[in-house]
Protein backbone atom coordinates (compact mmCIF):
# COMPACT_ATOMS: atom_id res chain seq x y z
CA UNK A 1 0.00 0.00 0.00
CA UNK A 2 1.47 3.19 -1.07
CA UNK A 3 1.93 6.13 2.18
CA UNK A 4 -1.26 8.18 2.76
CA UNK A 5 -0.89 11.17 1.11
CA UNK A 6 -1.94 14.73 1.66
CA UNK A 7 -4.93 16.18 0.11
CA UNK A 8 -2.82 18.34 -2.23
CA UNK A 9 -1.12 15.08 -3.05
CA UNK A 10 -4.37 13.32 -4.76
CA UNK A 11 -4.71 13.14 -8.33
CA UNK A 12 -6.78 15.74 -9.71
CA UNK A 13 -9.32 13.91 -11.07
CA UNK A 14 -10.01 11.63 -7.94
CA UNK A 15 -10.50 15.42 -6.45
CA UNK A 16 -14.36 16.30 -5.72
CA UNK A 17 -16.46 17.32 -2.85
CA UNK A 18 -17.55 13.15 -2.26
CA UNK A 19 -13.97 12.31 -2.14
CA UNK A 20 -12.94 15.17 0.06
CA UNK A 21 -15.68 13.38 3.09
CA UNK A 22 -14.40 10.09 2.68
CA UNK A 23 -10.73 11.12 2.91
CA UNK A 24 -11.42 12.97 5.83
CA UNK A 25 -12.98 9.78 7.19
CA UNK A 26 -10.29 7.89 6.53
CA UNK A 27 -7.52 9.96 7.65
CA UNK A 28 -8.61 9.30 11.35
CA UNK A 29 -8.07 6.00 10.43
CA UNK A 30 -4.28 5.98 9.71
CA UNK A 31 -3.02 3.32 12.16
CA UNK A 32 -5.92 1.02 11.69
CA UNK A 33 -4.38 0.92 7.85
CA UNK A 34 -1.07 0.30 9.19
CA UNK A 35 -2.20 -2.66 10.75
CA UNK A 36 -4.19 -3.39 7.54
CA UNK A 37 -0.73 -3.37 5.65
CA UNK A 38 1.03 -5.44 8.22
CA UNK A 39 -1.78 -8.10 8.60
CA UNK A 40 -1.53 -8.01 4.48
CA UNK A 41 2.06 -8.98 3.78
CA UNK A 42 1.97 -11.37 7.09
CA UNK A 43 -1.15 -13.55 5.82
CA UNK A 44 0.18 -13.35 2.03
CA UNK A 45 3.29 -14.43 2.48
CA UNK A 46 2.22 -17.46 4.74
CA UNK A 47 -0.70 -18.02 2.58
CA UNK A 48 1.46 -18.56 -0.37
CA UNK A 49 4.05 -20.46 1.54
CA UNK A 50 1.33 -22.55 2.36
CA UNK A 51 -1.02 -23.23 -0.39
CA UNK A 52 2.73 -23.25 -2.77
CA UNK A 53 1.78 -27.20 -3.81
CA UNK A 54 -1.62 -26.25 -4.81
CA UNK A 55 -0.32 -23.46 -6.78
CA UNK A 56 2.16 -26.36 -8.55
CA UNK A 57 -0.44 -28.34 -9.54
CA UNK A 58 -2.73 -25.48 -10.87
CA UNK A 59 -0.25 -24.34 -12.76
CA UNK A 60 1.05 -28.15 -14.21
CA UNK A 61 -3.32 -28.54 -14.89
CA UNK A 62 -4.05 -25.08 -16.57
CA UNK A 63 -0.51 -25.53 -19.23
CA UNK A 64 -1.79 -29.29 -20.34
CA UNK A 65 -5.24 -28.10 -20.53
CA UNK A 66 -4.82 -25.17 -22.89
CA UNK A 67 -2.02 -23.50 -25.05
CA UNK A 68 -0.57 -20.14 -23.15
CA UNK A 69 0.79 -18.91 -20.30
CA UNK A 70 -0.04 -20.10 -16.90
CA UNK A 71 -0.95 -16.62 -15.51
CA UNK A 72 -2.81 -14.09 -16.86
CA UNK A 73 -1.69 -10.92 -16.48
CA UNK A 74 -3.53 -7.32 -17.11
CA UNK A 75 -3.38 -4.22 -16.42
CA UNK A 76 -5.67 -2.83 -13.57
CA UNK A 77 -6.13 0.63 -11.53
CA UNK A 78 -5.64 0.55 -7.78
CA UNK A 79 -4.87 3.55 -4.51
CA UNK A 80 -4.58 6.80 -6.32
CA UNK A 81 -5.16 5.67 -9.83
CA UNK A 82 -1.81 3.80 -9.86
CA UNK A 83 -1.69 1.20 -12.91
CA UNK A 84 -0.39 -2.48 -11.88
CA UNK A 85 -0.36 -5.80 -13.41
CA UNK A 86 -2.53 -7.95 -11.91
CA UNK A 87 -2.15 -11.42 -11.48
CA UNK A 88 -4.22 -14.34 -11.60
CA UNK A 89 -3.93 -18.03 -12.98
CA UNK A 90 -5.64 -18.27 -16.93
CA UNK A 91 -8.64 -19.40 -17.38
CA UNK A 92 -9.61 -18.23 -20.46
CA UNK A 93 -7.74 -19.01 -24.31
CA UNK A 94 -5.10 -16.87 -25.25
CA UNK A 95 -5.55 -13.52 -25.65
CA UNK A 96 -9.32 -13.81 -24.31
CA UNK A 97 -8.91 -9.96 -23.85
CA UNK A 98 -8.69 -9.18 -27.43
CA UNK A 99 -11.56 -11.60 -28.56
CA UNK A 100 -14.52 -9.73 -26.65
CA UNK A 101 -15.54 -7.94 -23.54
CA UNK A 102 -13.45 -7.09 -20.38
CA UNK A 103 -16.34 -8.75 -18.37
CA UNK A 104 -16.71 -12.17 -18.10
CA UNK A 105 -20.53 -13.33 -18.82
CA UNK A 106 -21.96 -16.82 -18.06
CA UNK A 107 -21.24 -19.47 -20.79
CA UNK A 108 -18.52 -17.66 -22.13
CA UNK A 109 -17.21 -19.48 -25.18
CA UNK A 110 -13.38 -18.38 -24.40
CA UNK A 111 -13.82 -20.29 -20.76
CA UNK A 112 -11.23 -23.47 -20.89
CA UNK A 113 -12.01 -26.36 -19.19
CA UNK A 114 -10.03 -26.02 -16.32
CA UNK A 115 -11.07 -22.50 -16.07
CA UNK A 116 -14.86 -23.17 -15.79
CA UNK A 117 -13.79 -25.01 -12.22
CA UNK A 118 -10.93 -22.91 -10.62
CA UNK A 119 -13.10 -20.06 -11.31
CA UNK A 120 -15.78 -21.86 -9.65
CA UNK A 121 -13.93 -22.01 -6.32
CA UNK A 122 -12.14 -18.56 -7.40
CA UNK A 123 -9.11 -20.46 -7.15
CA UNK A 124 -8.03 -17.86 -10.00
CA UNK A 125 -7.32 -15.05 -7.48
CA UNK A 126 -4.82 -17.03 -5.57
CA UNK A 127 -1.80 -15.77 -7.37
CA UNK A 128 -3.02 -12.11 -6.39
CA UNK A 129 -1.55 -13.08 -3.14
CA UNK A 130 1.64 -12.07 -4.74
CA UNK A 131 0.03 -8.58 -5.43
CA UNK A 132 -1.03 -8.08 -1.99
CA UNK A 133 2.57 -9.22 -0.82
CA UNK A 134 3.74 -6.21 -3.57
CA UNK A 135 1.57 -3.47 -2.18
CA UNK A 136 -0.48 -3.04 -4.65
CA UNK A 137 -3.03 -5.19 -3.64
CA UNK A 138 -4.89 -5.58 -0.03
CA UNK A 139 -7.07 -9.06 1.24
CA UNK A 140 -10.15 -6.38 1.10
CA UNK A 141 -10.68 -3.28 -1.22
CA UNK A 142 -12.43 -2.66 -4.09
CA UNK A 143 -11.71 -4.89 -6.65
CA UNK A 144 -9.45 -3.47 -9.41
CA UNK A 145 -10.97 -2.42 -12.47
CA UNK A 146 -9.39 -1.93 -15.78
CA UNK A 147 -9.04 1.83 -16.38
CA UNK A 148 -11.81 1.96 -19.29
CA UNK A 149 -14.04 1.13 -16.32
CA UNK A 150 -12.34 3.37 -14.26
CA UNK A 151 -12.71 6.37 -16.88
CA UNK A 152 -16.38 5.74 -16.40
CA UNK A 153 -16.66 6.58 -12.49
CA UNK A 154 -18.94 9.31 -11.03
CA UNK A 155 -17.33 11.33 -8.63
CA UNK A 156 -18.58 9.81 -5.94
CA UNK A 157 -16.99 6.20 -7.34
CA UNK A 158 -13.74 8.03 -7.26
CA UNK A 159 -13.62 7.65 -3.34
CA UNK A 160 -13.13 4.19 -3.41
CA UNK A 161 -8.95 5.20 -5.04
CA UNK A 162 -8.03 6.28 -1.91
CA UNK A 163 -7.40 2.65 -0.73
CA UNK A 164 -5.91 -0.25 -2.10
CA UNK A 165 -7.89 -2.89 -4.60
CA UNK A 166 -8.61 -5.72 -2.92
CA UNK A 167 -8.81 -9.70 -3.40
CA UNK A 168 -12.43 -9.52 -2.18
CA UNK A 169 -14.73 -7.12 -0.68
CA UNK A 170 -18.73 -7.38 -0.02
CA UNK A 171 -19.14 -6.12 -3.35
CA UNK A 172 -17.64 -9.62 -4.49
CA UNK A 173 -19.50 -11.57 -1.91
CA UNK A 174 -23.09 -10.02 -3.16
CA UNK A 175 -21.98 -9.84 -6.81
CA UNK A 176 -20.10 -13.78 -6.96
CA UNK A 177 -22.65 -14.46 -10.07
CA UNK A 178 -21.94 -11.38 -12.05
CA UNK A 179 -21.21 -13.41 -15.01
CA UNK A 180 -24.73 -14.53 -15.13
CA UNK A 181 -25.69 -11.11 -14.55
CA UNK A 182 -24.87 -9.73 -17.67
CA UNK A 183 -25.00 -13.41 -19.83
CA UNK A 184 -28.39 -12.12 -21.22
CA UNK A 185 -27.03 -8.39 -21.93
CA UNK A 186 -26.89 -7.31 -25.58
CA UNK A 187 -24.35 -4.80 -24.45
CA UNK A 188 -22.16 -6.45 -21.88
CA UNK A 189 -19.75 -3.08 -21.45
CA UNK A 190 -22.72 -1.03 -21.24
CA UNK A 191 -24.67 -3.43 -18.69
CA UNK A 192 -21.53 -3.61 -16.42
CA UNK A 193 -20.87 -0.11 -16.14
CA UNK A 194 -24.41 1.73 -15.60
CA UNK A 195 -26.39 -1.47 -14.29
CA UNK A 196 -23.71 -3.74 -12.17
CA UNK A 197 -20.96 -1.70 -11.54
CA UNK A 198 -23.10 1.00 -9.45
CA UNK A 199 -24.98 -1.50 -7.49
CA UNK A 200 -21.57 -2.73 -6.25
CA UNK A 201 -20.14 0.56 -5.78
CA UNK A 202 -22.68 1.30 -2.88
CA UNK A 203 -21.16 -1.85 -1.27
CA UNK A 204 -17.63 -0.52 -1.94
CA UNK A 205 -19.10 3.16 -0.59
CA UNK A 206 -19.63 1.37 2.77
CA UNK A 207 -16.87 0.03 3.32
CA UNK A 208 -14.78 3.36 3.49
CA UNK A 209 -17.12 4.18 6.05
CA UNK A 210 -17.12 0.94 8.12
CA UNK A 211 -13.40 0.47 7.51
CA UNK A 212 -11.49 -1.23 9.88
CA UNK A 213 -9.27 -4.35 10.52
CA UNK A 214 -11.92 -6.48 12.17
CA UNK A 215 -14.18 -5.97 9.41
CA UNK A 216 -11.97 -6.89 6.76
CA UNK A 217 -11.16 -10.31 8.63
CA UNK A 218 -14.61 -10.68 9.20
CA UNK A 219 -15.12 -10.01 5.27
CA UNK A 220 -11.89 -12.75 4.49
CA UNK A 221 -14.05 -15.44 6.89
CA UNK A 222 -17.54 -14.47 4.79
CA UNK A 223 -15.63 -14.82 1.47
CA UNK A 224 -14.80 -18.35 2.41
CA UNK A 225 -17.60 -19.32 3.57
CA UNK A 226 -19.62 -17.91 -0.10
CA UNK A 227 -16.65 -20.11 -2.00
CA UNK A 228 -17.72 -23.45 0.08
CA UNK A 229 -21.22 -23.12 -0.23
Amino acid sequence: MSRWRTWGEIPTFMKNDFTLKYYRHLSRKRTSMVFKRIFDMIMSAVLLVLLSPVILVLAVWIKVDSRGPVFFRQERITQYGRKFRIFKFRTMVNDADKKGSLVTVGGDSRITRVGAVIRKYRLDEIPQLINVLCGDMSFVGTRPEVEKYVMAYTPAMMATLLMPAGITSEASIRYKDEDRLLEAADDVDYTYIHKVLPGKMRYNLKYLKRFSLINDIRLCIETVLAVIH
